[in-house]
């Protein structure tokens, strides 16, 4: 079997330690960086993603494929770098200010890089002025922001004003989930997109940057 469809089942099978072994081989074989990370990692992600999305696995399951693709990541990393192959985009992702929620918001984060986004992860009670100034110095394309309490969720609402009051809303994006959370309250408050789950977030965050 080829290599990499090795390294994209291995990762599907969460086997961390195999994902890290093959990975070593084929940069040992002088595969290309950035194809290990296209037709292997990522490739394996994209299906996890997939089968997550249509309920036929759950959250333990897509821990364990992000936890074998990190295995692979570290190795490939230094490569990337070296080689100046950059992400397909960069998202600044929080839990807005006041809730301390991030097990949707971590699932966010890891369904993104495993489709090729570079994510800086704010954590949890995160306030306006910290997302839009990282955004700022990061150069980020987009700010995602999550909320599980409805007493939390109208704090979006500052990030995206203050973007408007900056004149950044054109230039920095803005994606919103959460339980509580629906398509009209994103439009209200003035975000560009609203995903219902970790799944859709990607499919979401593609479309922003492919409109931008």
């Amino acid at each position: 079997m080829d290599l990499l469809q090795q390294i994209s089942d291995s990762l599907q099978n969460g086997d961390e330690k195999q994902v890290f072994e093959l990975t070593r081989q084929a940069i040992e074989q002088k595969v290309p960086a950035k194809q290990i990370l296209d037709d292997g990692l990522i490739a394996g992600m994209n299906i996890v993603g997939e089968q997550f999305r249509t309920h036929k696995i759950f959250i333990p399951h897509v821990l364990f494929a992000a936890k074998a693709m990190y295995a692979g990541m570290d190795q490939l990393k230094p490569l990337l770098i070296k080689e100046n192959i950059r992400p397909i985009g960069k998202i600044v992702l929080g839990t807005i200010e006041g809730d301390l929620h991030d097990i949707g918001k971590n699932l966010v984060g890891i369904m993104l890089k495993g489709a090729g986004f570079e994510v800086i992860d704010l954590g949890k009670d995160v306030s306006a002025d910290t997302f839009v100034q990282t955004a700022i110095a990061e150069s980020a394309d987009i700010i995602g922001m999550s909320a599980l309490l409805t007493t939390t969720m109208l704090n979006m609402r500052k990030v995206t004003d203050l973007l408007r009051a900056r004149d950044l809303n054109s230039s920095i994006r803005t994606i919103v989930g959460g339980a509580p959370l629906s398509e009209a309250f994103a439009r209200e408050i003035g975000a560009d997109a609203y995903a219902y789950d970790a799944a859709n977030a990607v499919d979401r965050v593609k479309k922003l940057l492919e409109s931008a």
